[in-house]
C-alpha cells in the first residue's frame, strides 16, 4: 500500500479500515484526529514509529479488504448506510444503556464516586448526539444526496442551499464530533479502560461492556464521516461550481 511515516492517519483508514485496530490498539484517535502524520501521531505518543509502521505493514498484507472498501462506496450510499446504521445504532443503545447506568450508580455510586461522572458524561453524549444526528439527516445528507443527482445527471442544483456551502454544515459537525472523541477518552479514564472493579455485580460488567461497543461503533461512525463522507462532499461541490 505504500505507508510511510508521512502517511495521513485519516487517508490510510479510509483506503483500509482493518488499519484502525493498529492505531486503536496503540491509542492514536484516528477518526477526530485523523488528520495528522503517522510519525507525528508516534511523538504524540511515545511510540516506535517503525513499530508502527510494521504493524500496518502487517495488516494490510493479512488479505482481502472488499468488504470494509467504504471509499469506493458513491456518497449518497454511504450517507444512507451511515444514518440507517449508525444513527440506529445510536438512538437504540443510548435508551438501552442508560437506564443501567442508572442502576449501577444506585447500587455502586457510594463505593465507586466515579459512576455518577460517567452517567453524566454518556447522557450528555447521547443528548448532543440526538440533535447532532438530526441536523444531518434533515439538512447536510439530503444536500449531499442533492450534490450527488446534479453530478449524474450532469445538472446544475435547483437552488443555493441556506447555510452556503457545505463547508458551514461539516465544520459544525466535525466541531460535535471532537466533542464526543473527548468525552469516550474521559469515560475510558474514568473507568480503566471500561474494566469492572472487583466488587462490580453482573450488572456492571454488561453496562461497561455496552458503553465500549458504543464508544467502538461510534468511532467508525465518525470516521466515515470526517474522512470520507465529508471530505468527499467538499470536493463534489467544489468540482460542480
Amino acid at each position: 500500500m505504500g505507508i510511510s511515516k508521512e502517511t495521513i492517519i485519516g487517508d490510510l483508514v479510509a483506503k483500509d479500515y482493518r488499519t484502525a485496530s493498529v492505531f486503536k490498539q496503540s491509542g492514536i484517535d484516528f477518526c477526530c484526529n485523523g488528520n495528522r502524520s503517522i510519525e507525528n501521531a508516534c511523538k504524540e505518543h511515545e511510540l516506535d514509529t517503525n513499530k508502527i509502521l510494521s504493524d500496518l505493514e502487517n495488516i494490510t498484507t493479512e488479505g482481502s479488504n472488499a468488504a470494509n472498501d467504504y471509499n469506493s462506496w458513491p456518497l449518497d450510499l454511504l450517507a444512507d448506510y451511515v444514518e440507517k446504521r449508525h444513527h440506529r445504532f445510536v438512538q437504540d443503545k443510548t435508551q438501552e444503556i442508560i437506564p443501567y447506568l442508572e442502576k449501577i450508580v444506585r447500587v455502586h455510586g457510594a463505593n465507586h464516586p466515579e459512576l455518577a461522572e460517567v452517567e453524566k458524561l454518556f447522557k450528555e453524549s447521547a443528548g448532543d448526539m440526538a440533535v447532532h444526528m438530526k441536523k444531518e439527516e434533515l439538512t447536510l445528507f439530503p444536500f449531499i444526496r442533492k450534490l450527488v443527482k446534479a453530478h449524474d445527471t450532469k445538472t446544475p442544483l435547483d437552488r443555493k442551499p441556506s447555510f452556503g456551502s457545505v463547508e458551514n454544515p461539516i465544520d459544525a459537525m466535525m466541531h460535535d464530533h471532537d466533542r464526543q472523541g473527548e468525552i469516550y477518552r474521559e469515560i475510558a479514564a474514568l473507568t480503566n479502560n471500561y474494566t469492572t472493579p472487583a466488587d462490580g455485580c453482573n450488572t456492571y460488567n454488561v453496562t461497561l461492556n455496552l458503553i465500549n461497543e458504543f464508544e467502538e461503533d461510534l468511532h467508525l461512525h465518525i470516521h466515515l464521516e470526517n474522512n470520507i463522507l465529508f471530505p468527499k462532499a467538499v470536493q463534489l461541490e467544489k468540482q460542480l461550481n
